[in-house]
């Protein structure tokens, strides 16, 4: 079963590799706790097949700057090291597996 990495500046290099899903979030952010569940189900479904991580934008913030994230939760889809897509907001587990399988 397949579990959302946690992404640092030290670590980031692996979000750029193949298909990403990186949620922007803190903890006090009640939609980001609202879809905390949806990300690790995400998870274990595309495990093998894409990668979905997590920025803890209070222990991360030059990330957070890095990428213009403005508002959390921030999704941002990367492809081959580009970010290809964002999605600001709580979004339904549907959607965000709609947008990881286009980018298979």
């Amino acid at each position: 079963m397949g579990k959302y990495i946690e992404l640092t500046s030290e670590n980031f290099d692996v979000a750029k590799q193949g298909v990403a899903l990186v949620d922007f979030w803190a903890p006090w952010c009640g939609p980001c706790r609202m879809i905390a569940p949806v990300i690790e189900e995400l998870a274990a479904d595309f495990d093998g097949k894409a990668k979905v991580c997590k920025v803890n934008t209070d222990e991360q913030q030059e990330l957070a700057v890095e990428f213009g994230i403005r508002s959390i939760p921030t999704m941002l889809f990367f492809k081959n090291g580009e970010v290809v897509d964002q999605v600001i907001g709580a979004q339904s587990k549907k959607f965000l597996a709609e947008k990881l399988n286009s980018l298979l």
